[in-house]
């Protein structure tokens, strides 16, 4: 018997995991065009800087909000490829049934922590709107805006681990990914 690890979440015909994994695709589009566009904002601050040695007042803080916000939104693509950091020692040395059942309780656990992260996220990014904040700089963006990127984030890798338990349960993928053969 070998056993061989699956890059991505099988979605097989089923409806929700195909919608599911499309939505961590589009996540994952969004998460690379924040990266892209953070790297041209970084490129325009070195230039206003030490070429026009003229000064910058918002290319940072846009840097760092953006770089924060593809990095959450990034996480359902990330699940759905399987890129987190995996320890499969454990489930490759558990039989058929006994990793199954591994592979329920992780994903039990996991949906439940992120849910308690997406909910604070959520009532986090609602107090900054609803308070109205704004960031103690002289751009002084509305706060609502990069702290939107928790709930959002969480709410879709939340899915996604939904997705991925719903597809363990049905059969359609196999526990963490690994194939017997």
């Amino acid at each position: 018997m070998t056993v061989q690890s699956v890059a991505v979440a099988v979605t097989g015909k089923n409806p929700f995991l195909r919608a599911v994994a499309a939505i961590s695709t589009v996540a994952g589009w969004c998460s690379a065009g924040m990266i892209v566009a953070a790297v041209l904002i970084t490129c325009q601050m070195i230039f206003i800087r030490f070429v026009l040695n003229g000064s910058t007042i918002w290319q940072t803080e846009a840097v760092v909000y953006l770089v924060i916000a593809a990095t959450l939104v990034g996480l359902p693509y990330v699940q759905r490829l399987r890129g987190h950091v995996n320890v499969d020692l454990v489930p490759l040395s558990l039989g058929r049934t006994a990793r199954r059942a591994l592979a329920v309780l992780t994903l039990s656990v996991s949906i439940l922590i992120v849910g308690v992260m997406f909910y604070y996220g959520f009532e986090f990014w609602h107090f900054a709107w609803d308070r109205g904040w704004r960031s103690d700089t002289v751009w002084g963006v509305k706060l609502w805006i990069p702290y939107l990127a928790l709930p959002v984030g969480f709410g879709l890798l939340l899915l996604q681990l939904v997705a991925d338990l719903v597809a363990v349960v049905l059969g359609v993928d196999r526990p963490f990914g690994l194939e017997e053969k």
